[in-house]
């Protein structure tokens, strides 16, 4: 007899657990295919999340769980890590979500962006580069995960969670990776992440992308090849936009 899928953590063994990190893994393959965090029953909101939305309210990680449901299978969860403060947990996920390439987590982990894998000349290059002194309202966009799937340009265009008003008061957009800006750009326009705005892409509702062009000469040697300053490089952040006209505390969607 197959035993009931497991729905939640009882109470006592949840308290010991702490905080955690996880994997969700897709038993067709063995692919481990999202890295989270979290506390208590997080592990198994995933599939609630699934079974209550429709359509283009899936996400990839969900249209996963979907489609392994379908298929007759269940989830497998694993927990890679636990008994751990916040502070450490982000580190573990940071670290793991390096470690499988192809996941479907729509946001590295927190301090991936900027202390990721690199290879030795990666880190060299890195931390000897002259840091940037920001002449104009520059917009830094991390592509670390994209931007070897496809242009420079189409990775730092499409398809962000930012402020339209904001954005649109940047007066160049930088593309970073792993802390060294790597292109520059300037937006035009500002649009919903749509296939309709943007032929060929997929809509991703909530967020922008922009069409422009490649800054100037004179723009790109100001910035181009210089490493992203400390303060806008804070251990533990997620988050891949940057505003250079904002205090690095006060940066906010």
């Amino acid at each position: 007899m197959n035993r009931p899928e497991i729905e939640s953590f009882p109470a006592e063994v949840a308290r010991k657990l702490k905080t955690y990190v996880y994997r969700l893994i897709d038993p067709r393959n063995g692919e481990t295919f999202y890295v989270g965090k979290g506390q208590s029953d997080r592990v198994f909101w995933h599939i609630r999340s699934e079974q209550k939305l429709e359509g283009d309210e899936l996400d990839n990680k969900l249209k996963r769980i979907r489609e392994i449901r379908l298929a007759g299978f269940e989830v497998a969860h694993v927990i890679h890590r636990h008994g751990m403060d916040d502070k450490t947990a982000f580190e573990v996920e940071a670290a793991l979500i390096d470690a499988y390439p192809g996941l479907t987590n729509i946001v590295g982990g927190a301090g991936g962006n900027d202390y990721g894998a690199m290879h030795a000349k990666e880190i060299i290059h890195r931390y000897s580069a002259e840091p940037a002194v920001f002449q104009h309202k520059a917009l830094l966009i991390s592509v670390n995960r994209s931007a070897t799937e496809t242009s420079l340009y189409d990775a730092t265009r499409y398809a962000w969670k930012i402020s339209k008003s904001k954005a649109k008061q940047a007066e160049v957009i930088l593309a970073t990776v792993q802390g060294l800006i790597v292109g520059a750009f300037i937006a035009d326009n500002w649009l919903d992440a749509t296939g309709a705005n943007f032929p060929g892409r997929e809509d991703v509702p909530g967020r922008l992308g922009f069409v422009g062009r490649e800054a100037p000469a004179d723009i790109k040697e100001l910035y181009v090849g210089k490493r992203v300053p400390d303060e806008y490089r804070k251990r533990g952040a997620a988050n891949p936009i940057k505003y250079t006209w904002w205090s690095p505390k006060l940066q906010r969607l």
